[in-house]
């Protein structure tokens, strides 16, 4: 649906540019959700305002179902807006209308009459679950129901993609997850491509099939959420993904940790499952494997795009013949593992 091939864009001359994006590579798959996460100035909101012509690219191809963004004139930018709907973070509805007439404002635009206008907004209220405030004004809503009407004013024009700026983060989390469970059934009911940009881990690790990292202008990594969320490569990756995934030690015995075992320490170890291990009994077989001395320090059941997934923070006897049983076990059962370090 969505394609960025050697994007790059600048702001700014002599001393003063600055290079927001650095040779994008990208694609977005049709109906897919599609997150894209990294730290504050990484590039996030230009590399969406590109998708509707928002910015312009100052080399490279920005194309959406086959249309370069680029190369149309103020006509096309407006025909292709109305196939690119957005919500934003801070709900930008206007004051002074009602519910019903903040979702009625694109279809005024485009020219619709007042019967055509009504036959389209009235489901749209139905849909995002505000079909009794349809009169109210943005001051008698939550915040909650103001995204909703976003959403819903983003669909009036019946768009083949969906952008979404951070629309969550003003949110608290209870209302954050009803959002997202719209979003979810909007792209299974309507068939409707998703393109959100966050911060918040936790809103990939829920909605988005797909996810790509960018750091500093540059895509560092993408491919499905559950495979990037198991086993992120990149260390930027890492670093966002650090505080989400629910093994994180505590400060004291993080403080003790030795790259190096001495006699007597005992290794940590970071177990993960998912696919044919998450639901079989293997903490229980690595006990018995190795004997009974197995301290669990830390742990998570999760569930990334859909998938189940869980890890588990072990410790035990660094000696050699613990560690060669051990390791037999886990080269026959496929059990992911990662080791932390030592203690003593």
């Amino acid at each position: 649906m969505v394609a960025f091939e050697g994007v790059t864009k600048h702001f700014g001359e002599g001393e003063t540019a600055f290079t927001a994006l650095d040779g994008v590579d990208m694609a977005v798959g049709r109906g897919a959700i599609t997150g894209i996460i990294g730290r504050s100035g990484a590039g996030k909101s230009t590399l969406i305002r590109l998708v509707n012509g928002l910015e312009k690219a100052s080399s490279g191809r920005v194309t959406v179902d086959g249309t370069e963004v680029g190369g149309l004139s103020d006509t096309g930018l407006r025909g292709l807006r109305r196939e690119v709907g957005m919500i934003f973070q801070h709900f930008n509805l206007l004051s002074s209308r009602t519910a019903f007439d903040n979702i009625a404002l694109p279809l005024e635009i485009a020219g619709l009459d007042r019967a055509a206008i009504a036959a389209k907004v009235g489901p749209l209220l139905d849909l995002v679950g505000l079909g009794d405030k349809a009169e109210r004004y943005p001051s008698e809503l939550s915040g909650g129901q103001k995204q909703r009407v976003g959403i819903a004013r983003a669909l009036a024009t019946s768009p083949k993609l969906l952008l979404s700026d951070e629309a969550t983060s003003a949110l608290d989390p209870e209302t954050t997850q009803s959002i997202l469970a719209l979003l979810k059934r909007i792209n299974a009911e309507l068939g409707l491509t998703v393109l959100l940009i966050t911060h918040e881990m936790e809103v990939v690790k829920t909605i988005a099939t797909d996810v790509a990292v960018i750091d500093r202008g540059r895509i560092v990594e993408q491919g499905r959420t559950f495979d990037i969320f198991t086993a992120p490569k990149h260390e930027t990756t890492r670093s966002l993904l650090a505080s989400t995934l629910g093994t994180s030690l505590p400060e004291w015995l993080r403080g003790g940790l030795k790259a190096e075992a001495a006699a007597g320490d005992r290794i940590l170890v970071r177990l993960t499952f998912f696919g044919a291990t998450a639901f079989q009994p293997l903490t229980a077989r690595l006990v018995a494997e190795i004997g009974t001395d197995v301290n669990i320090l830390a742990g998570a059941i999760e569930e990334i795009a859909g998938e189940p997934f869980g890890t588990l923070v072990v410790a035990y006897p660094a000696a050699p013949e613990v560690l060669a049983r051990a390791d037999r076990f886990y080269a026959e059962t496929g059990l992911a593992t990662e080791v932390l370090g030592y203690v003593a």
